[in-house]
């Protein structure tokens, strides 16, 4: 598939990425305490990742033309209510009639790393990380099917920097093939996730891309791979 010439918006997100994680081990290293020194990297890195997304949301959408007054990243607390199926189950006679005196107090906060609305309308969740293996897919299938219960109509994406996944999530192929695991997890629940990878080959846990060693280019084709995507959530 072809694609466009990178914007001055897409570059500049290069730019970023580039500034900031070499600039996070020595950011770290100012740190003496050595468990500080791994909090550091890890909140730099997800924090790079979240800032990303947000960029890429608010330039897909101007791509489209969409009016910016109309898009908010606004992150709102959603609550999720306790299923009266579950309450009818409870064979307690006394804990089932507690809960239903006090349903209103009855129900899970819950937020992911960037809510896209327009027109108020909740249309995209984005989980954001520096990178994810399948234990942490589990999570955010859970979590996103929890909101899909409040809002059936919303679009998922898991946008990492690196992937831990397997398979072929850290190519460049134009069609994913995935791994058996994360394939796997996924047929277990009904959710339509979108995984993005923005940087190529698989996480190397001794091979930290903030080590100048091991640093890895953001490739603007990545990035503008991840603002098709965006884009069609969006249009939908």
């Amino acid at each position: 598939m072809d694609q466009k010439k990178p914007s001055k918006e897409i570059l500049s997100l290069i730019n970023a990425y580039e500034f900031l994680v070499k600039g996070i081990d020595t950011k770290a290293k100012d740190n003496i305490d050595d468990r500080a020194y791994g909090g550091v990297v890890r909140a730099g890195k997800g924090l790079l990742v979240e800032s990303m997304a947000k960029s890429l949301v608010e330039i897909a959408w101007k791509e489209l033309g969409g009016d910016p007054q109309r898009l908010s990243l606004e992150k709102q607390t959603v609550r999720i209510p306790i299923k009266p199926e579950y309450i009818k189950k409870i064979k307690s006679p006394e804990v089932k009639e507690y809960i239903k005196k006090n349903i209103s107090d009855f129900y899970y906060t819950l937020k992911t790393d960037v809510h896209v609305y327009i027109d108020g309308k909740f249309k995209i969740a984005i989980e954001c990380k520096a990178y994810t293996e399948n234990a942490m897919i589990k999570r955010i299938l859970v979590d996103f099917t929890l909101f899909k219960q409040v809002y059936p109509d919303l679009s998922f994406i898991l946008l990492q920097l690196e992937s831990q996944l397997g398979g072929d999530y850290s190519t460049n192929n134009g069609v994913k093939y995935g791994s058996p695991s994360t394939h796997t997890l996924l047929s277990y629940f009904d959710i339509d996730l979108n995984i993005i990878t923005l940087l190529e080959g698989e996480r190397k846990v001794d091979k930290p891309i903030h080590k100048s060693d091991y640093y890895k280019s953001l490739r603007a084709e990545s990035l503008l791979t991840a603002l098709e995507v965006i884009e069609n959530l969006l249009r939908d």
